[in-house]
Order: C-alpha cells, then sequence, then structure tokens
C-alpha cells in the first residue's frame, strides 16, 4: 500500500504540473487568437482576457487524456532512471500488480475530474458565446426545446419574430401546425401567422396554408385573412438552426439524457447528443488506458537507454489515439457505426492494449 500510495502522490504531482504548464500555453495561445478575431471590435485587454478565460477550460478538458498520459510518461522515464523499478522487481513485486492499484484510483479521479469539469465547461462555453455575440453586436438567434414544442427566434432590422411549432421535421428547417408572433421595433407584437407547415429555404419560410392576424386592427379575428402560400423573409440558416440547440458542449453532462428525450420528441435528431453522452462516460476508461499505456511503453531498465525514442513512441502513440477517437466520434455521429461501438471502441482498446503491454514487460 506504501508504494501504491507513493505512486500516486507521484502521478498526482506530475499531472498538475503538466496541467499547469499547458493551462499558461493555452491561455497564451487563446489571447492572440482572440485578439486576431476582434481586432475590427473595441475590444481592450481586459474583455480579450475574459474572452481567452472563458474558452480555455473546454481546449483544457478535451486534452486532458493526453496530459495524463504525458504526466505519466514522465513518472516512469524518472522512476527506470532512478532504478525504482529494477528494485521493486528485485523486492518481488510485479509491475502489473503495482500498477492495479494506482490504475483504479485514477478510474475514480477521472470520473471525479469528468463530474467536475464538465458542468464547469458547458457552462464556460455558454458564457463564452454570450460575450461573444454581445461583443459584435448580435442579437443571433435561438432554440429553444420546451417538452414537445420548439420555439425558435430571428431577428432583423424592423424588429424580431418568434416562432413556436409543435413538431418539426428532422434537420429543423420544417415546421408542422407552425406560429409566427412578429414584433416590430416601434409598434410591438403587429402580425400573427399560422401555417400548416413551414419550411425554411434560402432567405425566406416559406409557409403553406396560412392564416394572418393584423393584431393592430379593431377586431383581428373579423379581418383575418387566409393565402395558400406566404413567403417571410430571413437570415436564418438550418446550420444556424442546428448550432443553436446541437452545441452539446453548452449541455451539462447530467442534462444530457433529458435534452435528449426532448430533441426526439420534438422531431430532431440526437445522434450527435447520444455520441456526446456515451464519449463523456467512456471518458475515465480512455484517461486510464492512456496511463497505463504511457507506463507500458516509458517503463525500461536503466542500461536498455533509448528513453528519448520511448517518449516519442509515446507522444506519437497518444496522437494516434486522439486520431482514432476523432474519427470514430464522426463515424458514431454519421451513423456510420453504432455509438456504443465509436464512443467505448477506442477507450476499451487502448486499455487492453496497455494491459498487454505491462504483461509483455512483466513476462521480458
Amino acid at each position: 500500500m506504501t508504494l501504491d500510495l507513493y505512486l500516486i502522490r507521484r502521478l498526482l504531482a506530475a499531472f498538475i504540473m503538466v496541467l499547469g504548464v499547458f493551462v499558461g500555453m493555452l491561455l497564451l495561445l487563446d489571447m492572440v487568437e482572440q485578439m486576431r478575431r476582434f481586432s475590427g471590435y473595441s475590444a481592450g485587454m481586459g474583455r480579450i482576457l475574459h474572452l481567452s478565460a472563458l474558452n480555455t477550460p473546454e481546449a483544457l478538458y478535451e486534452i486532458a487524456p493526453l496530459v495524463l498520459m504525458l504526466a505519466a510518461m514522465w513518472v516512469a522515464l524518472a522512476w527506470s532512471r532512478s532504478s525504482e523499478f529494477v528494485v521493486i522487481r528485485a523486492a518481488g513485486r510485479s509491475v502489473p500488480r503495482l500498477i492495479v492499484v494506482p490504475a483504479l484510483a485514477f478510474l475514480v479521479l477521472s470520473s471525479i475530474f469528468v463530474g467536475v469539469m464538465n458542468p464547469l465547461v458547458a457552462s464556460t462555453a455558454r458564457e463564452y458565446n454570450r460575450a461573444q455575440a454581445q461583443l459584435r453586436g448580435d442579437p443571433g438567434s435561438a432554440v429553444i426545446i420546451s417538452g414537445q414544442d420548439v420555439w425558435l427566434r430571428q431577428a432583423d432590422v424592423l424588429g424580431q419574430t418568434v416562432i413556436h411549432a409543435p413538431r418539426a421535421a428532422e434537420t429543423g428547417t420544417i415546421l408542422y401546425d407552425a406560429t409566427f408572433l412578429i414584433f416590430h421595433a416601434n409598434d410591438g407584437l403587429s402580425l400573427r401567422l399560422r401555417a400548416a407547415r413551414a419550411e425554411l429555404q434560402q432567405g425566406a419560410w416559406h409557409l403553406h396554408q396560412v392564416k394572418q392576424w393584423r393584431l393592430s386592427d379593431m377586431n383581428p379575428e373579423q379581418d383575418a385573412t387566409e393565402s395558400p402560400r406566404v413567403s417571410l423573409p430571413t437570415d436564418l440558416t438550418p446550420e444556424q438552426i442546428r448550432d443553436s440547440f446541437a452545441q452539446v458542449r453548452t449541455v451539462p453532462l447530467m442534462q444530457l439524457p433529458g435534452f435528449i428525450a426532448a430533441l426526439e420528441r420534438a422531431g430532431f435528431a440526437a445522434l450527435e447528443h447520444r455520441m456526446r453522452l456515451n464519449m463523456e462516460l467512456a471518458l475515465p476508461v480512455l484517461m486510464t488506458g492512456m496511463m497505463l499505456l504511457a507506463f507500458g511503453l516509458c517503463i525500461h531498465h536503466p542500461r536498455a537507454g533509448g528513453a528519448g525514442i520511448r517518449a516519442l513512441i509515446t507522444i506519437l502513440a497518444g496522437f494516434t489515439l486522439f486520431f482514432l477517437r476523432n474519427f470514430a466520434q464522426v463515424l458514431g455521429e454519421t451513423g456510420q457505426v453504432t455509438v456504443m461501438l465509436a464512443a467505448w471502441g477506442p477507450p476499451v482498446a487502448t486499455l487492453l492494449l496497455a494491459v498487454g503491454l505491462l504483461l509483455n514487460l512483466e513476462e521480458g
């Protein structure tokens, strides 16, 4: 147990050190990017620092498995260089047996890390989007899923339009039994339209079987008109509608199951959200597997040499696993493979590969 606690402390210290280095690097790089992005706006250094501080946690969260892998590589190389590996084996303690308790401990710690960081990243991502839109003076659009209903908001130079529909097509560009409430900047709510079907096309909503109420009339119901087809100009695009509600990074992990159910009841596709949910649940397994893989690649006898080559192989292996994970994510989000296989396949494969390397190291 003493050796287990010693290794856990070494890993935690190395992880915090590497994490601090990456925080500084990511913050500086993001500040440069924010200054470039908002060079045409009146953004002072304080605003730029605020935006970077909001954007950095998301980038740090994405590379957390790589940070843990680098920390484990650091500990393993130092362990080998100081001959602790040789002493432990001479004392009759095998490396796989020594790694079991730290691996289980870091599986639990990784789960806690995900449970804490995921809501934090979701909150900072939402605040970053809001601050970014405020700086650009963009009122933007919004989509709200409430029960089985869909609410959209679009803005233009004349005012705003609130759109409500109890059902939508999978892409969010076709609404059924839709109601359009048009607010003008000076007159307030001035026009209401009810359409059996509303389809978003390039630059306009095309409404079918429309009934219009001019709310400025004395008797709007009596003066209501019906038309087979009406077009309303809009700046909305299918991508904007999708991005308004499909930014899964802004939805905390605990809220994702309910959000997925609400999306599917409203008629939207939730494949991307299901993929994100399973990837978040599999992240502790991936972090533990990458940590063990670093140990398997870097632990060696000091006389064997080649520490630089082992470090290079470990780093390349980490980037390769990231590429495969992102590739599997794309396949899962597009429906090419099942969500469970795409989300859990790379982490489980990494863990099994690491265990195989450690067992081979003990046999050798």
